[in-house]
């Protein structure tokens, strides 16, 4: 037979009662067979305890300012950027980003998602097609109203504990100007938008 055994402490002078529930129903509270530490609202739960799936840490940048490119190579958006440091090497990190941009006339746009100076969350290489996390095509005769919102999601695995900055870069189809968080019109009307863009990671426990 095993017992329960309640034990004091010599250096406290404080009584601690087990004070039972109002209840007429008869109850058994089963002990774990394990050490421990018994939780309570007051108990800080290390990232180490939790169960895989569980966001551990989250880092957001928005953006609220205007940017724009004539670049047909990648490059960094100012200010769309998060840095992270994972507490686990075996943690994932999972990056989400939402824009707006704006052109004129017709024109294809990539972005991609890139870990320090690592693309990331692109597809397979072939030939000269563009490796992206997102692309889209803005077409039509819309002039310098065409604008569109892009969104991105890549689940990355880091296998690091050091910091990491997840940067959105940009590369347009040919010299023409690319707006983040606008359209290619400057008109400050009630109709002309200003729009605000994001980049999200989230540390989630391997």
């Amino acid at each position: 037979m095993s017992y329960v055994k309640i034990e004091g402490n010599a250096s406290g002078t404080g009584t601690f009662t087990i004070a039972a529930p109002n209840s007429s129903t008869d109850r058994t509270l089963t002990l774990p067979d394990e050490a421990g530490t018994v939780l309570t609202s007051a108990s800080d739960i290390a990232a180490s305890q939790l169960p895989a799936g569980s966001v551990i840490q989250v880092v957001s940048t928005t953006k609220t300012d205007t940017f724009s490119t004539t670049s047909s190579s990648f490059i960094d958006i100012t200010g769309l950027s998060a840095s992270i440091t994972p507490t686990s090497a075996s943690s994932k990190i999972l990056v989400r980003f939402d824009l707006t941009y704006g052109t004129n006339g017709s024109r294809m746009t990539f972005w991609r998602i890139s870990r320090d100076s690592t693309p990331i969350g692109i597809g397979d290489a072939n030939g000269s097609n563009v490796q992206s996390t997102s692309s889209h095509y803005t077409g039509g005769t819309d002039g310098d109203h065409n604008q569109a919102s892009v969104t991105g999601e890549y689940l990355d695995s880091p296998n690091t504990t050091s910091q990491i900055t997840y940067k959105i870069q940009q590369q347009n189809q040919d010299a023409v100007v690319i707006y983040i968080n606008r359209w290619a019109s400057s008109d400050n009307n009630s109709i002309t938008p200003r729009n605000a863009s994001t980049i999200t990671v989230m540390e989630i426990a391997g």
